[in-house]
């Protein structure tokens, strides 16, 4: 298949682009569509509350592993193939947990189901920076947020809804016919982009990356959970891991293929926007965990009024995905990241102050604004960040942030949780309403977020208006010998983005 310029894609680029959106929203949705089904899990399938949130665990844990090696992938296949395996697996797996008769038939159906979701971001993405041009990049990521952010919403809701009257086999038989439509439309529809490229696969690679960032966010999603000895050995024991796959990567690219080229890290419009996007996604996980806890647990809410109440900030943070793009295209980044970057961190301060008694509109209101303020970030993010890059290592740099994306999930529930159960265990027996132990341990868990979420105010600062390079022309150096020198600045960085934030939750 030959290569298809910029140019003479223009045509065809919305249908590309639109298709693989559709796809990602479908498949996004799955992740977060499990939560409200644990009780009935463990009915009826007898299983306990500890077991039946691997539902939801091994999905992440399965996408951790496989995102690093959609760097390489995709550079290997063409954009059909790699939408068919991607699409298939993800449509085997919802076949095989709907029709699971045990609870290990419905983790191996939701393993095989990130499998193929772990594909879908970084190919939407590699694709969008391949053929959309720079002038384009903005409007065209507003779309692409709209997906990615009110898919993770609609999940709890739409199954809050199927649960009030079926099954949870429903939530994988209703998306069975979808997920077949979608697949069968892109197929129909889809063109190639580019040429795939040859090269061998390191086995080493892809066992490191697979155990490394597996128990990384694994470790992280276990705090909370007792004793913090057993979270903590898996965490350090993956942070090695990850280490030794690092420094695998750095050999490789002087002699060989690198499954995971971390040249992406030498462009430092790439190295901030990845930085930022991190904390970001890390303060709206926390959110997106602390929320329903407080409004099911303290207030009594159920589910689907949970959902419901969350609904519009998810909403109002894909549907302004399309302005923020267009406001990005005319003026630039800055304009956008720097008030969403303060934005973030108000609305975190305003949940620090909610009560047993606070308002539902004031919570709605602050939830609004938190999803509003992470539009403002994410697509000037994305965009500036990806930019930064040569158009060999797109699909390297699209799958650097979707495994960040995963790890900072994963670190974003254990930072909370793990704060609030403290603070909650702490102040048990010394309070006259027991409700007033998990709220103060909510309440810190905000500040903490907030207070972190001053890294991101720093890093958009940083940040340039736009992407020094032209669309498909960024220049990085290629000497690996470079990457330490940039490693040896990290520190530096730290320290004028960490400090702060820590003298803040002193205060």
């Amino acid at each position: 298949m030959p290569d298809i310029s910029a140019s003479s894609t223009k045509q065809r680029t919305p249908t590309v682009i639109r298709l693989l959106v559709l796809a990602t929203f479908t498949v996004i949705l799955n992740e977060t569509i499990m939560i409200n089904a644990i009780p009935r899990l463990m009915v009826d399938l007898h299983v306990s509350e500890r077991s039946a949130q691997w539902v939801s665990t091994a999905f992440m844990l399965t996408m951790a592993a496989v995102i690093p090696v959609t760097g390489w992938f995709l550079q290997r296949v063409t954009t059909r193939r790699a939408y068919a395996l991607a699409m298939g697996t993800f449509l085997v797996g919802t076949a095989v947990a709907a029709i699971a008769p045990t609870f290990a038939v419905l983790l191996v159906g939701r393993v095989v189901q990130a499998g193929g979701t772990a594909v879908m971001m970084p190919l939407l993405m590699t694709t969008l920076m391949t053929v959309v041009d720079e002038k384009d990049r903005g409007r065209v990521m507003g779309n692409v947020t709209l997906a990615i952010s009110v898919a993770p919403a609609m999940g709890p809701v739409i199954s809050g809804l199927v649960l009030q009257y079926a099954s949870w086999r429903w939530l994988f038989v209703l998306v069975l016919p979808i997920a077949g439509a979608v697949t069968a439309l892109g197929l129909r529809n889809l063109t190639n982009v580019g040429e795939p490229q040859a090269g061998s696969i390191d086995w080493f690679s892809v066992v490191f990356a697979g155990f490394g960032f597996g128990s990384l966010v694994y470790g992280l999603s276990k705090f909370g959970e007792g004793s913090a000895v057993t979270p903590s050995l898996i965490v350090a024991a993956g942070v090695i891991l990850v280490a030794v796959f690092a420094y695998r990567q750095i050999s490789l690219q002087r002699n060989g293929t690198p499954l995971l080229d971390l040249r992406v890290l030498l462009a430092p419009t790439y190295a901030k926007s990845l930085l930022l996007m991190a904390v970001a996604f890390l303060a709206m996980m926390g959110s997106m965990i602390l929320l329903p806890l407080y409004l099911q647990n303290l207030r009594g809410l159920s589910p689907l009024q949970t959902g419901l109440l969350v609904m519009p900030g998810g909403l109002a943070m894909g549907l302004l995905g399309p302005t923020v793009g267009k406001i990005f295209d005319r003026f630039g980044g800055r304009v956008l990241v720097i008030p969403g970057a303060v934005g973030i961190t108000v609305a975190l301060a305003g949940f620090t102050q909610l009560s047993l008694t606070s308002p539902y509109a004031l919570l709605v209101a602050l939830h609004v604004l938190l999803m509003i303020s992470l539009a403002g970030a994410f697509t000037p993010v994305f965009t500036l960040g990806l930019g930064a890059l040569p158009m060999h290592l797109y699909s390297h740099g699209s799958s650097m942030l979707a495994t960040l994306q995963q790890v900072a999930a994963a670190f974003g529930t254990a930072l909370v949780v793990t704060v609030m159960t403290s603070r909650a265990d702490h102040l048990q027996g010394t309070v006259q309403n027991p409700l007033e132990a998990p709220l103060s341990g909510m309440q810190l868990a905000f500040l903490v977020s907030a207070a972190l979420s001053v890294v991101v105010i720093v890093m958009a600062v940083l940040l340039p208006n736009r992407s020094a390079a032209t669309a498909h022309g960024a220049e990085i150096p290629d000497p690996v010998h470079e990457i330490p020198d940039v490693i040896d600045e990290i520190p530096d960085v730290v320290d004028e983005a960490v400090f702060p934030a820590v003298e803040l939750v002193k205060d």
